[in-house]
């Protein structure tokens, strides 16, 4: 199956007895876009969490270049999870540069993340002022900046009108060709189909899909036959 850059084994996580995430087993190759897919309350987030450290599994392992992950595998990880990460009242560069400082990188990355998420020419305009686009996308830029190999983005086009969700697609669709694999969580599946290489589609916690994202009205009837089937079981 060529070159994994993440894979999780059995990964499951509960909160006060109720299972969130049961026996998860994910494979992520790298330099694609993965999709994560699943309804509201699946369990896409809990699992991301995981992934990045800011929940700890009840069971599982979780494997990132072939070992498995530690703290320090974060340095190669950028993540936008829920709301980006904002000083509204400072500037795109501003933002950037306050992490840039924090994480010693240097400040010619600035201007380089700018570029790539299209906010270069933003100037004194403060973040609280921009769009929720411009702001997902600011987003994207701070999860960049510790040059990534890996970038997780948890419902990135959530509230974004047609034209930011078009330029988001765009943007995402370019990172595999900068050597950057990408999760994408979201439950919109006309979004992901058209970005994506391969899926995972969990309902109640379980895989009950991983591989090739089919198209269309496939996709949509793949997706409805995992969330049924999970529902019947009564997980």
């Amino acid at each position: 199956m060529g070159d994994i850059i993440l894979q999780t084994e059995n990964l499951s996580k509960s909160f006060k007895r109720q299972k969130i995430v049961e026996d998860l087993s994910l494979t992520i190759p790298r330099n694609t876009v993965y999709g994560l897919l699943g309804p509201n309350g699946a369990g896409k987030s809990t699992t991301l969490k995981m992934i990045t450290g800011m929940l700890r599994p009840n069971a599982g392992k979780i494997l990132f270049n072939g070992r498995e992950w530690n703290r320090n595998d974060l340095q190669d990880i950028g993540v936008l999870i829920e709301t980006p990460p904002l000083y509204e009242n400072l500037t795109a560069r501003e933002n950037l540069k306050v992490r840039t400082i924090a994480l010693g990188l240097p400040q010619s990355r600035i201007d380089e993340v700018l570029k790539i998420v299209d906010l270069t020419n933003t100037g004194k305009k403060r973040a609280g002022q921009f769009s929720l686009g411009m702001k997902q996308r600011l987003g994207i830029a701070i999860a960049l900046l510790n040059y990534p190999k890996l970038l997780i983005l948890d419902e990135p086009t959530n509230g974004l009108d047609p034209i930011g969700i078009q330029e988001l697609r765009k943007l995402i669709r370019s990172f595999p060709e900068q050597g950057i694999t990408v999760i994408l969580s979201s439950h919109i599946l006309s979004e992901v189909e058209q970005v994506v290489d391969e899926i995972g589609i969990i309902s109640d916690g379980k895989l009950g899909y991983q591989g090739v994202a089919p198209q269309g009205q496939e996709l949509e009837s793949l997706f409805m036959q995992v969330v049924s089937t999970n529902r019947k079981v009564g997980i």
